[in-house]
């Protein structure tokens, strides 16, 4: 009895990171199959029915349109998640790149790539999107890439710090005496140790997409009418919250839910590195 009773062991979660994956776990589901969710089509206005308030019929509402709220919001986070991810995806590989070239190369090369790091570090982050956007033009890729490159300088400057450290360290130089050769040693050694922090830095650094893809989209500089995107449905919403506050006031609940949900579950993952305990 004693045996099996040890066997036993405890799946102790703090209630916080159980909600927060409960409620990513849906929104996934919601961005990844939003017709399983959602009641009614996304684009589809009513007039006759609009600016009505939660009921039975529209469970969030209907926007100045007649277009149901609910629907909007869930066919949303496919857009905003969808752009958030992508541009983080597009920094941690810029980073990782970038940061693995100038802690293995130093020299003139880690001096180049050093000073250009600084000179985008030297712009808040959604200024600078909003600079590059302003000369690519708007739209969802040029979003993403704008979003990417910002911040691409936090993973370069981890990856480059992790690099250094691990390239001269005792087993790698042991590893070099034995022959090995230098794609093997960096991809088998250094590359593994590198990047081990950047999945944590990865999530909490999503939670700053996301309300910089809604900023943007506020502005207007991200998918354009009449696509359902948080951001987007915020200013178009704007206008009608005194007498509709339900149109503007959803689409910030779910920005604000997925943003703390994903700086939760970054928070535990980067404590769990450094091996602390939240």
């Amino acid at each position: 009895m004693s045996d099996i009773t040890s066997l036993r062991v405890p799946l102790r979660l703090p209630v916080g990171l159980l909600l927060s994956l409960l409620f990513l776990t849906v929104l996934t589901l919601a961005a990844c199959f939003p017709g399983w969710l959602a009641p009614d089509d996304p684009l589809l206005a009513d007039p006759v029915n609009a600016m009505q308030a939660p009921s039975w019929q529209h469970w969030l509402g209907t926007d100045q349109l007649g277009r149901d709220l609910l629907s909007r919001v869930i066919y949303g986070s496919r857009y905003s998640l969808l752009i958030s991810v992508a541009a983080m995806m597009l920094a941690v590989l810029g980073g990782c790149l970038l940061g693995l070239l100038a802690g293995l190369a130093r020299g003139v090369l880690d001096e180049a790539i050093g000073r250009t790091l600084d000179v985008i570090s030297a712009f808040p982050d959604l200024l600078l999107a909003l600079m590059l956007i302003a000369f690519t033009g708007p739209g969802t890729t040029n979003l993403i890439i704008a979003l990417g490159v910002a911040s691409v300088p936090r993973f370069a400057r981890v990856v480059r710090a992790q690099t250094f450290l691990v390239a001269r360290s005792g087993y790698v130089e042991q590893a070099r005496t034995f022959g090995l050769p230098w794609r093997v040693l960096v991809w088998r050694h250094v590359l593994p140790h590198a990047i081990a922090q950047v999945p944590a830095l990865a999530t909490l650094g999503l939670g700053t997409a996301i309300i910089g893809t809604a900023g943007l989209s506020f502005l207007g500089m991200g998918p354009q009418p009449p696509t359902a995107e948080w951001g987007l449905m915020l200013a178009e919403g704007r206008n009608y919250l005194r007498n509709a506050w339900w149109t503007g006031v959803w689409p910030g609940v779910a920005i604000t839910l997925t943003v703390v949900a994903v700086n939760t579950l970054g928070r535990h993952w980067q404590a769990h590195f450094e091996g602390k305990r939240l």
